[in-house]
């Protein structure tokens, strides 16, 4: 997940310090490790480096000054494209998503896009491993074809995939794919 870009996005409603921002934060994304207050200020000094946030105003009290925050046109921009973008697949795709979609229902944007569009790409992925596969050679790897043919799609449009090997395989343990009705769990 990037912190960067969902510092970012949490400035969009409003301008904010840096506390609040870090309260925002954690409040959504940071359940089990809370940000630390040095990397969100670090942060919003490169955010207002590369034009993306910037001063709005600064408050002079007993301690330290406090430095409000706000959003710029080019960090609206860099938000839409990064909510809006579907990410490769890879290991940490899911906390990215899970982040997107997150300032996709905070900002009012389109979170069924931003789904709809990542499911996409990952079904491009699963076809270019399924072809992959299909060119394996090898009695094992005609087996496992077999078995589970990740492109036949299932009730509701979801592909029958699950992660990791398909079929009884080395490293699968036996586990079989899972389809879910869409009508509802028990039917």
């Amino acid at each position: 997940m990037s912190t960067a870009n969902t510092l970012l996005a949490l400035l969009e409603p409003e301008a904010q310090h840096g506390y609040t921002l870090k309260q925002r934060y954690d409040a959504y994304f940071a359940l089990r490790r809370p940000l630390a207050f040095g990397q969100v200020y670090a942060t919003l000094g490169r955010l207002e480096r590369d034009g993306l946030a910037e001063l709005a105003e600064v408050e002079p009290g007993a301690g330290p000054e406090r430095r409000l925050y706000r959003i710029t046109a080019d960090g609206v921009t860099r938000v839409d494209e990064w909510v809006l973008t579907p990410q490769p697949p890879q290991e940490y795709a899911a906390s990215s998503l899970h982040a997107r979609v997150t300032i996709a229902l905070l900002s009012g944007r389109d979170a069924d896009r931003v789904l709809a569009d990542q499911r996409a790409l990952h079904l491009v992925r699963m076809r270019e491993l399924l072809q992959q596969r299909r060119s394996a050679t090898g009695r094992e790897g005609r087996q496992r074809l077999a078995v589970h043919d990740l492109t036949r799609p299932v009730a509701g449009g979801q592909c029958a995939a699950a992660s990791g090997p398909a079929g009884p395989g080395p490293g699968s343990r036996g586990r079989r794919v899972a389809r879910r009705s869409s009508s509802g769990p028990g039917t």
